[in-house]
């Protein structure tokens, strides 16, 4: 018994980590005859494992998707990997996914061998999460498996949409693509009534179903739709846009500016080009010197005047400071 078990771990495993099986090559594998090899695939099915078998000459066994979620088999490296991602997964936006990592987690780590454990523990005991931007955008997981659903579906979809005021519009779309970016979702879509692409949050989404009909595919609005995203929600969005140019490499400016706070454009190994937006001028000069890297004005020219403002408030702070008297000395107990 202990034998047949044993070899129905391995035949899962096998069909796990390969598309499709002839049954001669599993017996090969296996080290049994084809006969016992059916006889094990009906063993899985009872199981709960959907395994697929396709008749003649080119046929074979393939594991298919069910109705339920059977067992699992991950190698170690697997195994780790599901466990660091579990751990991390609750900071991704995306509601109610935070309790469920937990729960899986839980799940995981009990089966876990003790040398993985250790290897997960020491991963994330070490590790500090690094997280910037605004705090994540929660969404319905139900919704944004639909807006997924009507994306690879080709389906039209019609939902109701918050804009960053709070009015609601109708919107009926016909989605592209789902982006993540800085902890929060985005759908690109062609809004059909505006007859362009438009980017939409989903946290702001809520759909109106019924959805469809089919529509067929149009040529997307750009080849780097990650790069689209950022460009839509770091300057389009505000009043005031400008182009900065930074006297370092876009490799070294993209480790302290983040997508969602501008796009950067290489100009040669020590110049590139940051594009970014702002509600105002002045906002505008705070936001390029917390970059801390120096920085010459493309555009706009009277984004020159806000920063010689900013300049002579910063001069006059440091003049009344200098004329203050000293205050009293630190007591050191």
């Amino acid at each position: 018994m202990l034998e047949t078990s044993a070899r129905l771990l391995r035949l899962l495993s096998l069909l796990q980590a390969h598309r499709e099986w002839s049954g001669a090559d599993l017996a090969g594998r296996l080290g049994v005859t084809p006969r016992t090899v059916r006889r094990d695939v009906d063993r899985l099915r009872e199981l709960g494992y959907p395994v697929h078998a396709s008749p003649g000459t080119g046929g074979g066994y393939r594991l298919g998707a069910g109705a339920e979620l059977p067992p699992l088999l991950l190698d170690d490296d697997e195994a780790v990997a599901v466990a660091v991602g579990l751990r991390t997964a609750a900071g991704q936006g995306i509601e109610g996914i935070g309790e469920a990592s937990v729960r899986a987690l839980a799940k995981l780590e009990q089966v876990l061998p003790g040398r993985l454990r250790r290897r997960v523990g020491a991963l994330n005991a070490v590790t500090v999460p690094m997280l910037r931007g605004p705090e994540p955008s929660v969404v319905d997981p139900a919704v944004l498996t639909e807006l997924a659903t009507a994306c690879r579906d080709g389906e039209r979809l019609r939902f109701d949409y918050r804009d960053h005021e709070g009015s609601a519009t109708r919107r009926t779309v016909e989605p592209y693509r789902l982006v993540c970016t800085e902890r929060r979702w985005y759908l690109v879509a062609w809004d059909v009534d505006r007859g362009d692409w438009r980017t939409f949050r989903a946290d702001r989404v809520t759909p109106r179903p019924p959805h469809g009909p089919r529509f067929p595919p149009r040529t997307p609005p750009a080849g780097d739709l990650a790069a689209y995203v950022s460009r839509g929600v770091s300057g389009h969005a505000y009043a005031t846009q400008a182009v900065f140019r930074l006297p370092v490499s876009r490799e070294r400016a993209a480790e302290r500016i983040s997508p969602s706070a501008g796009t950067l454009e290489a100009e040669g190994e020590d110049s590139c080009l940051l594009r970014t937006g702002a509600a105002s001028l002045d906002v505008m000069v705070v936001h390029v010197m917390l970059t801390g890297f120096e920085f010459e004005v493309v555009e706009p020219a009277e984004l020159t005047e806000a920063i010689a403002a900013v300049r002579d408030r910063l001069s006059r702070a440091l003049e009344r400071t200098a004329h203050e008297p000293p205050g009293p000395p630190s007591r050191t107990p």
